[in-house]
């Protein structure tokens, strides 16, 4: 096996096709604009792949690749099994909030733990969990993503969730900055718009973002939806493409120093700022530090090709911090010692305890939804 190359990471994350490496994922891994890979479902089949897949994205670069993947639990867990618990939505632990606080933080924390430790024993850094929007009933692409409608509930949870993957080493990346839970329309496939002003975000859906929590964070990232009453700029983008909610707001009023990851740029909710290029120059401008490429070899390489950006010595910086450095522990070593740490299958027998909200569609009918006078720019054509 050829040396790790030495190159810093950049910062543009990109995806692969399948179970193993191809020669051109290789050699596009190499590019020094790429900082990190997200796997998906279809990069999994059983866990010992999974761990050979992660053993080899490793391998190719010092420091190695960041390997992240959407891992948030109900209906967003891209592993499921053969070394991986089914994982609770987070409207479960709400919940459980409703019926009992100590008990639902108890639980949400040994989700988190449960969450990090599988992954961390995968060779997978980092997961884009946990999901801080409100569930105001009526998001399509939150639905029971979402903790609880109250921020501070959401807050609390988030918080325990984030303690229990920190106790297996992982740091954890808040969404949807500043808020999607309002929204009716998923950005995957809209360019969603929420009119409310900026006092109401601020009070309510940034509540969470306020709260310590805040300081726990090691990425953000931002929403692909436009907030025309709350954004003073004389054009408003989504909020991953604007400097007002990433620069003013979040770095400047809320302090936040950790790493701010983009949405993917292939999201519908991404196409008012251009082609794929004009894209990572307007989320990059706007202050994201990693950018995100999903489902389009075809777009990746082209902005590899064609994006020069100037080298930030505090975006390296925020890159070279958000994995752990230490040695990982003995019992992170595979899944065959995760099995014998007491405290992981004490909470994996606590979170298979969880009773499961399996509804994810939104709650809220279509009147009132009308009254939450949320709008939505629909694709042209």
């Amino acid at each position: 096996m050829n040396a790790p190359v030495r190159r810093p990471r950049g910062p543009v994350m990109i995806d692969v096709a399948g179970t193993a490496l191809t020669d051109e994922e290789r050699e596009r891994l190499l590019d020094p604009l790429v900082g990190g890979v997200i796997l998906f479902a279809r990069n999994y089949t059983d866990s010992d792949q999974l761990r050979a897949l992660t053993a080899d994205l490793r391998a190719l670069r010092d420091p190695a690749l960041i390997i992240a993947v959407d891992h948030e639990g109900g209906r967003v867990q891209r592993f499921r099994t053969d070394g991986f618990t089914r994982l609770p939505s987070m409207r479960s632990l709400g919940a459980l909030w409703e019926q009992d606080h100590l008990a639902a933080l108890e639980a949400a924390r040994a989700t988190g733990f449960v969450l990090a430790s599988e992954l961390r024993a995968h060779g997978v850094d980092l997961s884009f969990a946990p999901v801080l929007d409100l569930d105001y009933g009526c998001c399509r692409a939150i639905g029971n993503r979402a903790f609880h409608r109250d921020p501070q509930a959401v807050a609390a949870l988030a918080q325990a969730l984030v303690a229990g993957m920190a106790e297996a080493g992982m740091g954890a990346v808040g969404k949807h900055f500043p808020g999607h839970g309002f929204v009716e329309a998923d950005s995957h496939h809209d360019v969603p718009v929420d009119v409310r002003d900026f006092d109401t975000v601020w009070n309510e859906d940034i509540a969470p973002y306020r709260h310590r929590l805040g300081r726990q964070l090691a990425g953000v990232m931002p929403a692909h939806v436009i907030y025309p009453k709350a954004d003073p700029s004389p054009e408003p983008q989504p909020a991953g493409f604007s400097p007002f909610w990433l620069k003013d707001v979040l770095r400047e009023r809320l302090g936040y120093k950790g790493v701010i990851f983009s949405d993917d740029l292939n999201m519908e909710g991404a196409r008012v700022a251009g082609d794929i290029v004009g894209r990572a120059k307007a989320a990059y401008a706007a202050g994201c530090d990693v950018l995100l490429v999903c489902n389009r070899p075809d777009l990746a390489a082209e902005l590899l090709d064609r994006w020069a950006p100037v080298p930030d010595a505090d975006n390296l910086a925020r890159l070279a911090a958000i994995v752990p450095t230490a040695a990982q522990p003995a019992w992170l070593a595979d899944p065959f010692a995760l099995e014998l740490h007491a405290a992981y299958v004490h909470a994996r027998d606590r979170v298979a305890a969880i009773p499961e909200d399996k509804s994810a569609a939104p709650t809220m009918t279509a009147a009132t939804i009308r009254e939450q006078r949320t709008e939505v720019l629909h694709k042209e054509g």
